[in-house]
Order: structure tokens, then C-alpha cells, then sequence
């Protein structure tokens, strides 16, 4: 059931934005300091725990699966909208230098992509001989 999924998430995140206010009032900044980051550990950590095992088998287990695979790029998503802000605001020298980091990433897209497979291959090869 995706429900037992939405209940881990929500409690993962819900944690993880307590504790990243609390770091917040201690540091002493006006903002919640990684509570996103910390929920999403926390969601990383309990789905893959001994004690979730039973919950994350069959149907349920599919609806763990799927909120733990959907919480990554929704957090990198958001953490980039937050830069983007801050790099328009910032100048022209940090709009130049996220486009540039962008276009370098997706250079090295090609190349890493490569060396995947080339190392996938030699392994295949190794077994193959073995």
C-alpha cells in the first residue's frame, strides 16, 4: 500500500523539520538549517532497517520503495529552485557560473556514461572467463 510509504515520508519529514528548526534556534539563524536533508536520511535509513523488513514487502513494500525513490530529485529539485534564486540575486558573475557548471554536467554526462559501461563490460567479460 503507498499509504504505509506517505505515513513513513511524513513522519521522516516531519522529524527531520523539527530537528533542522532546533538547529536553526541554536546556531542562532532565522531558518531551518538541513531539515529536508536530515528527513530525507532519515527516510533513506528507515526503509532500509531491520525493523521496517516486514512493512516493506509486497504491496506495501512498493509504496516504501516509491516514496523513497521520489524524495531524492523532489529535494534536489527544490534545493535547486533555492539556488537559482539566490544566484539571480547575487550578479551576473553567479548566473555565469551555474550556466557554466550546467553545461560542463552535461558534457560529462556522455563520458561518465561511457566508463559505466566500459566497466560493466570488462566484469562481464572477467566472469565470462572465469
Amino acid at each position: 500500500m503507498i499509504v504505509y510509504g506517505v505515513a513513513l515520508l511524513s513522519v521522516c519529514l516531519i522529524a527531520g523539520m523539527l530537528i533542522g528548526e532546533t538547529l536553526g534556534v541554536v546556531l542562532g539563524v532565522s531558518a531551518n538549517v538541513g531539515g529536508v536533508g536530515i528527513a530525507m536520511l532519515f527516510l533513506v535509513f528507515a526503509s532500509n532497517s531491520e525493523k521496517f523488513k516486514s512493512l516493506a514487502t509486497g504491496v506495501a513494500g512498493d509504496g516504501i520503495k516509491f516514496w523513497s525513490a521520489m524524495y531524492i530529485p523532489i529535494v534536489v529539485a527544490m534545493a535547486a529552485r533555492q539556488n537559482v534564486a539566490a544566484a539571480a540575486e547575487g550578479g551576473m558573475l553567479a548566473l555565469v557560473a551555474g550556466v557554466a557548471a550546467v553545461i560542463v554536467s552535461f558534457a560529462l554526462v556522455p563520458i561518465l556514461s561511457r566508463i559505466g559501461k566500459d566497466s560493466a563490460a570488462a566484469s562481464e567479460s572477467e566472469e565470462g572467463a572465469a
